[in-house]
C-alpha cells in the first residue's frame, strides 16, 4: 500500500486559496488535512466553518479534518454536513470518548482519535478497535514549522503493536515536522499517512514533493 498523503492547508497561502486547492485536486494527494485551533485547547486561532465551507465546495480530496479545540463533540452535525470523511478530536480534549466515537460514526464519518507528544498510547487499548485512525502529534499541538520530536518513531512502533496485538484496523497518522529526512522513518516504522504542511506548499514543486512522500519505501 502507497503511504497517505494528507497535505496541511494551514501552511497554504491564504491570499490564493483558490490557486492552492487547484494544487492540491492536481496533485496526487490521498487526503486535504483541516486544523482547526480554538485559542483555548491550543495557542493559536486557525479558521472555522466559513473557510471549511469554502474549500469543501471547491476541493475534490476527503476532508481530513482535524479538531484541536474543547467541545468537539459540539461541532460533529456541521463537520458532517460539509461532506468529512475525518473527523480527528483530541483524547485529551474529550471526557467521553467512547460516546464521541459512536456520534461521530453516526453522522456518517471516520473516526479518528488524535494524541499529544506527552500523552501514552496505552491510553486508547479500550477504543483502540473502535477507531478508524490514530493521529500522534510529532510537535507539540498550536503552530506550524517546529522541530519534530524524536520520540516520535518509539511512540509509533508502539503503536502498531497495539493495533495488531488488538486485530485493530486503525490506520496510524503523523502531524508535525514530516518532511525529507523524518518521513522514510516514520513510514518504515509503521506509519500509513503523513500529514505535511510547509514541506509541501512551501516547496519549489509541491506536486513533486507529495510525489516523493507517497513513493517512500514501506
Amino acid at each position: 500500500m502507497e503511504t497517505i498523503v494528507s497535505p496541511s492547508l494551514l501552511a497554504a497561502d491564504f491570499l490564493h486559496l483558490d490557486r492552492e486547492i487547484d494544487m492540491i485536486n492536481r496533485s496526487e494527494a490521498d487526503w486535504l488535512h483541516m486544523d482547526i485551533m480554538d485559542g483555548s485547547f491550543v495557542p493559536n486561532i486557525s479558521f472555522g466553518f466559513p473557510v471549511m465551507e469554502a474549500v469543501s465546495k471547491a476541493c475534490r480530496k476527503p476532508l481530513d479534518v482535524h479538531f484541536m479545540i474543547v467541545h468537539p463533540e459540539k461541532y460533529i452535525a456541521q463537520t458532517a454536513k460539509l461532506g468529512a470523511m475525518m473527523m480527528n478530536i483530541h483524547f485529551e480534549a474529550c471526557t467521553h470518548l467512547n460516546r464521541t466515537i459512536q456520534e461521530i460514526h453516526a453522522a456518517g464519518m471516520k473516526a479518528g482519535v488524535t494524541l499529544n507528544p506527552s500523552t501514552p498510547v496505552g491510553i486508547l487499548e479500550d477504543v483502540i478497535g473502535d477507531v478508524d485512525m490514530v493521529l500522534l502529534m510529532s510537535v507539540n499541538p498550536g503552530f506550524g514549522g517546529q522541530a519534530f520530536i524524536e520520540n516520535t518513531i518509539r511512540k509509533v512502533e508502539r503503536l502498531r503493536q497495539l493495533i495488531q496485538s488488538t486485530g485493530s484496523k486503525a490506520l496510524i497518522e503523523i502531524d508535525g515536522g514530516v518532511k525529507a529526512d523524518t518521513a522514510p522513518r516514520l513510514v518504515k516504522a509503521g506509519v500509513d499517512a503523513l500529514v505535511s504542511g510547509s514541506y509541501i506548499f512551501q516547496s519549489a514543486n509541491p506536486l513533486s514533493t507529495i510525489h516523493a512522500l507517497k513513493t517512500l519505501e514501506r
